[in-house]
């Protein structure tokens, strides 16, 4: 065991840890403050690349970290550290309290109330100790693995970006002066392989696959990873340009998150508030087509975005944001929930300074019932995108234009690969254009969404 992992088991350690957070929280009050919260973390990671069956680089780290926020009146400031001894636990509250006193005021400011603090009861399959259940040699072997199996695919395969695995566990405490206080821990692994094929002429492709989970019984094996990591790089040799026209399109499932996100940015209260958004003051209304539900559950065992309570101490829970195309909710922190005159809807997300944010639980859009190559099979002429490049949606009036590659489909079949295309529309009509959705629903973070066929968009290329 290394010297982290041997803390993240101490049991004495950890009750130290929500005793320090208890601490500072009651030092910062007795200091002056009207309001105080304390997140500590501890984690500890692994990561290895191996190229060409070589080891390229190997980290292991374990850390722990401090942050203070606390409340003078509507003035509010933040600090943090990595430093645990007593002086600098005392110059970080300080220096927090001092700052307090000097910042503007904001009359939204402050932590929830105590009757909306608390955490969800019972396991939720966050945190698994076999993740670091492997010696060092066999991660890097999962590492080497997944590279091989992608190597050995096809003699096209000349070249790889690498094999990996890392692995890591982290611990959170959050106290604040309501008398909340509340812990969890949380575990992950994943195995990659980036491989690169090349045709007779010297045209190459690259492409990736990967499996992540919370415990190591549910990974992919590598040697699954590196097969699907090679056919996807291959299926893209011979890539050219397609030529513009509106089509029906396929968004694979890894592109069709990016679909979802938007809709994340639109609904997220931040950009409501501020009026950033194509979705602000549309609650209630029409903003999708019928088979358009999604969901925020931060509740789902073992989920990738799953947590007992979010970065403020309220407790997770599950809220429809779209239901049947109707904009039933926006995703709110306190602070944003008190700008828009609602109520917190427990997505707060926080790092360890500063004022909270806005994240998502395990964010989806409900699948439908038949499967992407049902889809695929119903087009006569259409594009199926497997990868987005750079950031072209304005969110304030939806124009929507990136940059795209992927497979043309003819006759309900892949035809070729095509690259250097943009596709383009309007995200407040691309919503009302999902067509289809498939039955492929699969969790590989916390923002998930099936195949997805999108009509009226215009696919831009030679």
């Amino acid at each position: 065991m290394s010297p982290t992992q041997l803390e993240t088991a101490n049991p004495k350690l950890e009750t130290d840890l929500r005793e320090i957070a208890q601490d500072v929280v009651r030092r910062a009050m007795n200091g002056g403050a009207t309001d105080a919260e304390c997140v500590v973390r501890q984690g500890d990671e692994f990561s290895t690349l191996v190229r060409l069956g070589q080891v390229e680089t190997l980290k292991e780290s374990g850390s722990r970290s401090i942050g203070v926020r606390v409340f003078s009146g509507q003035r509010a400031a933040s600090t943090y550290s990595s430093d645990f001894s007593r002086a600098s636990l005392d110059r970080m509250l300080k220096s927090a309290l001092e700052l307090s006193k000097i910042t503007s005021e904001d009359p939204f400011g402050g932590i929830p109330e105590a009757s909306q603090l608390g955490s969800l009861k019972g396991d939720l399959g966050l945190y698994h100790e076999d993740v670091y259940s492997l010696p060092g040699p066999a991660r890097i072997d999962y590492a080497r693995r997944a590279e091989k199996a992608a190597l050995d695919f096809d003699p096209r395969i000349k070249n790889s970006e690498g094999g990996s695995f890392d692995a890591a566990t982290g611990h959170k405490v959050l106290a604040n002066s309501h008398g909340f206080v509340g812990e969890y821990r949380r575990s992950y692994c994943s195995v990659a392989a980036v491989p690169i094929a090349q045709t007779e002429e010297g045209a190459m492709q690259r492409d990736y696959w990967f499996s992540v989970a919370r415990t190591l019984a549910k990974l992919e094996s590598p040697e699954q990873v590196g097969k699907v990591a090679a056919e996807r790089t291959l299926r893209r040799l011979g890539a050219r340009k397609a030529k513009t026209a509106q089509v029906p399109i396929i968004f694979d499932p890894m592109v069709a998150t990016s679909i979802l996100e938007h809709i994340f940015e639109g609904i997220n209260g931040d950009s409501v508030y501020r009026g950033a958004s194509f979705l602000a003051g549309k609650l209630g209304q029409k903003v999708a087509g019928d088979n358009v539900t999604i969901i925020d559950d931060g509740t789902i065992p073992g989920g990738f975005g799953t947590s007992p309570f979010d970065g403020e101490g309220v407790p997770t829970r599950r809220t429809v944001v779209l239901q049947k195309g109707l904009l039933n909710s926006y995703l709110l922190n306190t602070y944003t929930a008190k700008k828009l005159g609602l109520a917190t809807t427990g997505n707060a997300s926080r790092g360890l300074a500063g004022t909270p944010g806005i994240g998502p639980g395990n964010y989806f859009l409900q699948p439908g019932t038949r499967t992407p190559k049902e889809l695929i099979s119903e087009i006569k002429e259409g594009l199926y995108v497997t990868e987005f490049l750079g950031h072209g949606a304005n969110l304030v009036t939806g124009d929507y234009s990136r940059g795209a590659s992927g497979l043309w489909i003819s006759g309900g079949e892949f035809a070729y690969p095509v690259e250097e295309i943009t596709v383009a529309g309007n995200l407040k009509e691309i919503f009302f254009n999902i067509s289809e959705i498939a039955n492929d629903l699969e969790f590989r973070g916390s923002v998930a969404s099936p195949t997805l066929r999108i009509d009226g968009l215009t696919v831009g290329g030679a």
